[in-house]
C-alpha cells in the first residue's frame, strides 16, 4: 500500500536517478513543439481506463499475472504521465498466483480494470479468473488502497455513478448485461439484471459506461472482420440503444509481425511469419472517452503492436450528431499518429512514467519492476548486499516456471538491456541470467554444474542451446531488441566494454498466452530441484538508441526534395498545380521541385515554393491541390506526421486527410484516410534536405 510520502518518492525517482548517474533518453509522447505522438508509451499498457478529477487525469490498465498490480498513472495534460501507485503490492488468491510446480496463471490474473471517482473516493474494479470481481478503494490515488471482493464476477465491467444516487454496472460480451450495484459494492441488486443487446447488435466487450448531457453511452471493442470500437447510446440506462462504429481501421500502418500459429499458446510452438496484408487485427480498440476542463473531448484505446504488446494511444474526438467519433471532421473513425496536444488548461514537461534502468541502490525496487506471479519475499533482497539485487535460487523445471523472476516492460522501437551480475555464490544446478519472457521465451545466463561454470543462450523456439565455458564470476549479459525488425540478439562481456555474441538471433513474437508483450526478466532458479545459492545483480541498464522512434526533427526553414517512398516520383510544381513526376534527375532537382518548410506551430508546417504555397482549396471533394501566392488560414497548413517506420505523411488541416500521390498516374490529392500497411500506396513520402 502506498501513501503520499511514497507517491512523492516515486515522482522524484527520475530526478534521483539523474543525479546518481546520467540516464539515457527514453521514449516520450511529447514532441516538445506543442504536438504529441502515439503511442503514449512505447511499451505494453493494455485495457486502459482513464478519468478526469478536477484538472487531473488518472489512467490504469491490466497487470495480468505480475505483481505489484493495477498501476495508476497521473497526468495534467493527457500526454505526459507519472506513476502514482499500484492498487496492490501482492494479491494472494491461491496457488495459481504463486507459480508452483503444478499451477500457473499466465494470461489470467487481474485484468480489464474500471477506474472511477465519486464523492471523494477512487474506485478500481477489476476481474480475476475464477474469482469474484475485485474492488480497491482509496481516498487518494497514491493510496493506500483497501481491497474487497464482490460476490459476483462481472466480465470486462464498467461502473456508472448516476445523478440519482444509483450505481450501475455494465459487463459481458456482445449481448452485455446491466444491473445496479448495492450500497456496499459487494454484489448486484437482486432483480435489476437485464440484457441490453442481442449478440448481433454490434457491441463487443471492454465496455466503458458514461452519462453525458443526460444521455447514456457505452463504448466497446469488437472483432468483426477488422477490430473496431462501437458506441451505443440511449436516453435511459436500460435502453433502448442505438449502435454506431466510432473508430475503425487505424493501425498507423503497422503490419502483423511474427505470431504463434496458435496465438493462444495452447498448441505446438510453431511460428507464423509476418503478414504484409492488412487484416484489421492491429486496429485501435478497447478504450473510451474523456473531457478536459476546457471542453475538449479525447479518446483513448489500445493497439496490438506486435511483440512489444498492446500500446495505449490518444485520439482527438469529434462530436457529430450526438456521437463521439474518434478522429477529425472529414476523416472520422481514423486517428492521426501525431496531433496538437490537448488543451487541458495546464502544462507539463515531457516525461515518461517509468525509469527503466536501476542500480538497486534504493531501499525499494524501482516501481517499473513487477514479479512474475507472487514472489517468495524471503528469497530475494536489496539489503543482504546493499547496492545489489539478490535472487536466491528456488527449484524450477525451466525459466517459464521459475519463481521470483523480476520483470518489466520492454521498450520500443529499439532498446538494449544490459545487466551486471556476480555469480560466485551459485551452487550445482543453479541457472541465472537475463531473459525475454514470452512464448516462446529466450535467455542468456550462467549455469553452475559440478564440472564448473558455463554461459548459455537458450531459445525455446528452436530448443537449441549455445554454450561457452567460463572462469569469471562477474559477468555482463546483454540483449538487444529491435521491435521493428522483430529480432533479439544476445551477448556477454567480461569487462563491460567488449561484448561477444552468443547464439542466433531470436524472433520477437506476439501471442496471447500471457496477454502481455515481451518482458525483460532477471531470474535465478535451480534446475536440479534443490534450494540453491544466489545471484547478485549489480545493475540493470536500458539504452534506447532511437528514443524518438524513427522520426527526425522537422526541418524548419530548410529546403527539401519530396518523393514517393519508392523514389520513383518526385513532387514538383507545374502549371500552378502540384504534380508527381517520374524521377529523372533526383540528385539535382529543379527549382520547381524545391519546397521550403515554414513553421506554423504545434508540429504544423506550410510548403513554400517559388510560385507560392501548396494549398488545399476544396474541402468538400477529393482535396484539390493548387499553388496559391498568399498563405490563407488552414488551406496551406499540414500536420507533419511520421509513421512508425519513419515515412513522412502530410495531413491537410482543410480535409483532415493526407496528401497522396497516385502510384499509377502521379496525380496529387489530399484524400488519403490514413497509412496502409502497404508502404507504396502513395500516402507515404520520403524527404531530404537539398540546401
Amino acid at each position: 500500500m502506498m501513501n503520499l510520502h511514497t507517491l512523492t518518492l516515486l515522482l522524484l525517482l527520475p530526478l534521483l536517478f539523474s543525479h546518481a548517474r546520467a540516464e539515457p533518453a527514453t521514449w516520450t509522447a511529447d514532441n516538445g513543439n506543442g504536438s504529441y505522438s502515439n503511442p503514449l508509451f512505447y511499451e505494453d499498457f493494455s485495457d486502459p481506463d482513464l478519468i478526469r478529477v478536477g484538472g487531473d487525469f488518472y489512467l490504469t490498465g491490466s497487470s495480468i499475472h505480475v505483481m505489484p498490480g493495477l498501476p495508476v498513472l497521473h497526468s495534467t495534460d493527457l500526454v505526459n504521465w507519472n506513476m502514482a501507485s499500484y492498487a496492490f503490492d501482492r494479491l494472494d488468491l491461491g496457488a495459481y498466483f504463486q507459480l508452483d510446480a503444478s499451477h500457473e496463471n499466465y494470461g489470467k490474473g487481474i485484468w480489464a480494470p474500471c477506474l472511477r471517482y465519486h464523492a471523494g473516493t477512487f474506485y478500481l474494479f477489476a476481474n480475476v479468473n475464477g474469482r469474484g470481481t475485485q474492488l480497491f478503494r482509496a481516498q487518494n490515488p497514491a493510496g493506500p488502497w483497501v481491497h474487497s471482493e464482490l460476490k459476483c464476477s462481472l466480465h470486462d465491467l464498467s461502473v456508472l455513478f448516476d445523478d440519482d444516487g444509483k450505481v450501475y454496472v455494465v459487463w459481458g460480451y456482445q449481448d452485455l448485461k446491466l444491473a445496479e450495484l448495492n450500497a456496499d459494492f459487494s454484489d448486484i441488486v437482486p432483480g435489476t439484471e437485464r440484457t441490453l443487446f442481442t449478440k448481433q447488435a454490434g457491441m463487443g466487450e471492454g465496455s466503458h459506461f458514461y452519462k453525458i448531457d443526460g444521455r447514456y453511452y457505452i463504448v466497446s471493442a469488437l472483432w468483426d472482420g477488422p477490430m473496431r470500437m462501437t458506441c451505443a447510446r440511449a436516453d435511459r440506462p436500460e435502453g433502448p440503444y442505438e449502435v454506431k462504429v466510432i473508430s475503425i481501421d487505424e493501425d498507423f500502418g503497422l503490419a502483423q509481425g511474427w505470431q504463434l500459429r496458435d496465438v493462444w499458446g495452447r498448441g505446438p510452438l510453431e511460428l507464423r511469419p509476418p503478414n504484409p496484408a492488412s487484416r484489421g487485427r492491429m486496429s485501435l480498440h478497447q478504450g473510451g472517452i474523456v473531457a478536459t476542463s476546457t471542453g475538449e473531448w479525447w479518446g483513448f484505446s489500445m493497439m496490438d503492436s506486435n511483440a512489444i504488446g498492446r500500446c495505449t494511444c490518444l485520439s482527438p474526438v469529434t462530436w457529430q450528431d450526438g456521437w463521439p467519433m474518434f478522429g477529425l471532421t472529414g476523416n472520422l473513425t481514423r486517428t492521426p499518429r501525431m496531433w496538437k496536444k490537448p488543451d487541458t488548461g495546464r502544462t507539463a514537461p515531457p516525461s515518461a512514467p517509468f525509469a527503466h534502468s536501476d542500480d538497486f541502490s534504493t531501499p525499494q525496487l524501482n516501481p517499473v519492476w513487477q514479479w512474475n506471479h507472487q514472489p517468495d519475499d524471503t528469497k530475494w533482497s536489496l539489503a543482504e548486499r546493499p547496492g545489489f539485487l539478490r535472487l536466491h535460487s528456488l527449484p524450477a523445471a525451466d525459466f517459464w516456471h521459475a519463481r521470483n523472476t523480476l520483470t518489466q516492460h520492454t521498450v520500443g522501437p529499439r532498446a538494449t538491456a544490459t545487466t551486471l551480475l556476480d555469480v560466485s555464490a551459485l551452487r550445482t544446478g543453479d541457472l541465472t541470467g537475463l531473459g525475454l519472457l514470452d512464448l516462446p521465451s529466450s535467455w542468456i545466463g550462467l549455469r553452475r554444474e559440478d564440472d564448473g561454470l558455463s554461459i548459455e543462450q537458450f531459445s525455446e523456439q528452436t530448443g537449441a542451446t549455445a554454450r561457452v565455458r567460463l572462469e569469471a564470476s562477474r559477468v555482463w549479459l546483454r540483449v538487444n531488441c529491435d521491435f521493428l525488425a522483430e529480432s533479439a540478439e544476445f551477448s556477454f562481456s567480461l569487462d563491460g566494454v567488449k561484448f561477444q555474441a552468443l547464439g542466433p538471433a531470436a524472433h520477437l513474437v506476439f501471442q496471447l498466452k500471457t496477454f502481455q508483450g515481451v518482458r525483460w526478466s532477471l531470474f535465478a532458479f535451480n534446475a536440479h530441484g534443490n534450494a540453491g545459492g544466489w545471484a547478485d545483480f549489480d545493475e540493470f541498464k536500458v539504452d534506447e538508441p532511437t528514443p524518438r522512434g524513427l522520426t527526425r526533427p522537422i526541418p524548419y526553414g530548410q529546403t527539401l526534395r519530396l518523393e514517393s517512398v519508392d523514389g520513383k516520383r518526385g513532387l514538383a510544381v507545374k502549371n500552378n498545380q502540384l504534380v508527381a513526376s517520374i524521377n529523372t534527375s533526383p540528385v539535382a532537382p529543379s527549382a520547381t521541385s524545391r519546397f521550403t518548410i515554414v513553421d506554423r506551430g504545434a508540429g504544423r508546417i506550410a510548403l513554400k515554393t517559388t510560385a507560392g504555397f501548396v494549398s488545399i482549396t476544396s474541402p468538400g471533394d477529393a482535396g484539390h491541390v493548387t499553388i496559391e501566392p498568399v498563405a490563407s488560414a488552414d488551406a496551406e497548413i499540414f500536420q507533419w506526421i511520421e509513421t512508425l517506420q519513419g515515412d513522412l505523411m502530410l495531413l491537410s488541416l482543410t480535409t483532415h486527410c493526407y496528401l497522396r500521390v497516385d502510384p499509377e498516374t502521379g496525380a496529387v490529392s489530399a484524400d488519403a484516410k490514413g497509412p496502409s500497411v502497404e508502404r507504396h500506396d502513395g500516402s507515404r513520402l520520403s524527404w531530404r534536405v537539398i540546401d
